[in-house]
Order: structure tokens, then C-alpha cells, then sequence
């Protein structure tokens, strides 16, 4: 509010003739005002910051939380099995043969032989590829990947001497190849692995019905028009062949 007041008149020119002086004087209900005005201001920059440090927080938050996420999915991912991926990688190529193993009562005895299939399951061929006489035949010279997995469970009773005599045989699993141009057969690849471990492995477990192993291979290899693959695995009584576990392939690159 503003207030007036009257200053003392001038003594000379009298009293009839005074002059009136109104002063202003500023109220404390100016400096309230600014001071609170102040307050408020100062409110908002705080809230600002408490805002922006939440905020900040709740981002960081959120993308650990997507980080772990994005852990668990390749996590999960990489456990997918090899049958799986490569059929849906080699469904897409050009030229490409997926097969699956047989082995029936004639893998028993020592003139077993694993047969591949192309009609069971989620066997097939196509570009050209061939299966003949148990071998795979390449249509045309190119880059190829070439893959296959055997599985096996083998029994690890201690109490017979059959048992004893496996735990000391190895799992083998090959891949041959025959070239005109090498005029002779080469592998390819090949693994070999111990049968009834003491240690638990990945891909392994004894279960008390068998001790469960797979072997696969896999590799990027320059083959001819007219080569010839086909595999070679021992152990065949204890081979599995059941749900795609045991399979053999090769796609264009």
C-alpha cells in the first residue's frame, strides 16, 4: 500500500500558503512479495533437479534391466540345439540336404551301418543334392557347410564285464569325402570322446539308465561338382536316432 503525509509548510510564504508534499512510502508488503516470489522460484529449481535425478535413475534402471533381458534371451538362445538352427538355416539356402539317421537291428552286430534318411522327420533335399548309396553327392563346386551329430547313451554299470569294456572304448564320429580330383578318399572331419566320465560335462548327464553324449561337427569346406560325403560312427548299439538327436547335411554358401 501507499501512504501520504504532509510536510511542514515553508515559513516565510506563510501559513495560508504552504505547499503539500506527498511522500510515498513503501509498504513491507512489497519485500513479502519478493520474498516469497523468491521461495518459489527456488522450490521449482529444486523440484527441477529431484525430477531430473529421478528420472536420470529410473532410465539407468530400466536399461539394466534391458541389458539383462537381452543377456537371458542370448542366453536362451545359445542353448538352442544344433539340430534346430542349422535346419532353419539350411531350409533357406539355395541348395541344401538335411537328413536324419536310422539304425535298426542290424546295428547290433559289427557289420552295422548308420543309414541316413531323406524322407523322415525334418529330412529333405533340394538344389540338386542327392542321396546315393548312403553318400551325399555335391551338384556343383562351390563353398559348403557340412555338419552332423551323432548321439549316443552308453550303459556305465560297473557290475558286468560289457559295461567295464565301453567305459574304456571312445565315441568316434567322421566325416569321409571322396574327390576324382584327390583320386582317393580324405576326412573331412572327426571327433573322438570318452564314454562314462567321472566328471559331468556339458551336454552330458548320468541319469542311472546311461551316460548321454553328442558329437557334432561342423566346418566350411571347398567342394567339387561330384564329391561324395557320407559318415562313419562307432558304437552303433549305442547310438540314438530318435527325434532328430542324430542327423547329417550340407548347404550352399
Amino acid at each position: 500500500m501507499v501512504a501520504y503525509t504532509t510536510a511542514p509548510g515553508d515559513v516565510e510564504t506563510g501559513l495560508e500558503e504552504r505547499m503539500v508534499v506527498l511522500v510515498e512510502k513503501k509498504s513491507s508488503a512489497g519485500r513479502i512479495f519478493k520474498a516469497s516470489l523468491a521461495l518459489l522460484v527456488v522450490a521449482l529449481l529444486l523440484g527441477g533437479l529431484l525430477f531430473a535425478w529421478y528420472w536420470s535413475g529410473r532410465q539407468e534402471l530400466m536399461t539394466q534391466s534391458g541389458e539383462k533381458e537381452a543377456l537371458i534371451k542370448n542366453d536362451t538362445s545359445e542353448k538352442t540345439d544344433h539340430h534346430s538352427m542349422l535346419r532353419q538355416i539350411s531350409s533357406k539356402a539355395k541348395a541344401a540336404i538335411h537328413l536324419e539317421g536310422n539304425c535298426d537291428e542290424d546295428c547290433e552286430s559289427s557289420k552295422g551301418e548308420l543309414q541316413w534318411r531323406n524322407d523322415q522327420g525334418q529330412a529333405f533335399a533340394q538344389g540338386g543334392f542327392r542321396l546315393l548309396k548312403n553318400q551325399i553327392v555335391i551338384p556343383k563346386t562351390g563353398l559348403y557347410f557340412v555338419y552332423s551329430q551323432a548321439s549316443f547313451r552308453v550303459s556305465c554299470s560297473d557290475g558286468d564285464e560289457e559295461g567295464a569294456g565301453k567305459r574304456h572304448t571312445p565315441l568316434s564320429h567322421r566325416i569321409w569325402r571322396y574327390s576324382d580330383s584327390l583320386g582317393r578318399s580324405a576326412s573331412l572331419m572327426n571327433a573322438v570322446r570318452s564314454a562314462c566320465q567321472n566328471t559331468a560335462q556339458e551336454g552330458s548327464y548320468r541319469d542311472g539308465q546311461g551316460w548321454y553324449n553328442a558329437i557334432y561337427l561342423g566346418a566350411v569346406f571347398q567342394l567339387n561338382r561330384g564329391d561324395r560325403l557320407w559318415t562313419e560312427t562307432n558304437q552303433l548299439s549305442e547310438l540314438e536316432t530318435e527325434d532328430g538327436k542324430t542327423f547329417f547335411g550340407v548347404f550352399a554358401l
